[in-house]
């Protein structure tokens, strides 16, 4: 097995990793962060978020890894922006997990305090609360811009050296400006965060990634892709 074709089951990996993680915190915090009384059942609940949190950092962890590894298989056919994608998804994304995760363990201690304190300080723990709840949102909407930014370049890579299948690269540029509207519409208020809309328009980059990841464990890149940095230097000489 050469070194590309284990690059590609890496990075195929990773993604499975990342997305499976994202799925599972959601599924451990958002019933609990969603409700009314978030900070009693946060209390109640403490080893939920936490999980939940280790989740966003798994994921973040993974995802960030994946322009590491895949760095010197896209540096061959255009150095810049794959240094571009690592800065994006493997440095600011992965800052911005960590951030969304910090927000919502603090929540935590928070809400063990707001219960012992009693109903005379609940309206300051709230408000506490609400403001790490409000940092999370605004953590998320950031990333909800640095992430298709980085993916842009990835996906562009990807369709000028036809590592991949175009049709796969043509659909992650597609879907990721779509996911990128999210993020603008939720800058904006217009749509809020895990809302119908939101869920729509982020499934098709979520459904083109596991498409890619499979055919990257399953296929590897492609044996003889095309060069483009080189081609590039080739019209210069000529």
């Amino acid at each position: 097995m050469n070194s590309n074709r284990k690059t590609a089951m890496i990075v195929g990996v990773l993604y499975i990793i990342g997305t499976v993680s994202g799925v599972l915190s959601v599924v451990f915090t958002k019933s609990i962060l969603d409700a009314p009384d978030y900070l009693v059942k946060t209390a109640a609940s403490p080893n939920q978020i936490i999980i939940g949190s280790l989740f966003i950092l798994t994921m973040g962890l993974a995802l960030a890894m994946v322009p590491v590894v895949i760095f010197p298989v896209l540096k061959k056919h255009n150095e810049v922006l794959a240094l571009g994608y690592v800065v994006f998804r493997g440095t600011l994304e992965m800052v911005g997990y960590m951030a969304t995760a910090i927000s919502i363990l603090l929540i935590v201690p928070l809400s063990q305090a707001a219960v012992q304190s009693g109903i005379m300080d609940a309206a300051n723990f709230q408000a506490l609360g609400d403001l790490l709840q409000k940092a999370d949102e605004v953590s998320v909407t950031i990333g909800g811009i640095i992430f298709p930014l980085g993916a842009l370049m990835l996906y562009t890579v990807l369709y000028q050296s036809k590592l991949i299948p175009r049709w796969i690269s043509v659909w992650g540029l597609i879907a990721v400006l779509l996911f990128m509207a999210t993020a603008f519409l939720d800058m904006f208020g217009l749509v809020g965060q895990m809302s119908v809309i939101q869920a729509v328009l982020a499934l098709p980059i979520a459904l083109q990634e596991m498409v890619m990841a499979v055919w990257l464990i399953v296929k590897g890149f492609n044996s003889s892709p095309a060069n483009f940095g080189s081609a590039q230097v080739a019209i210069s000489q000529a």
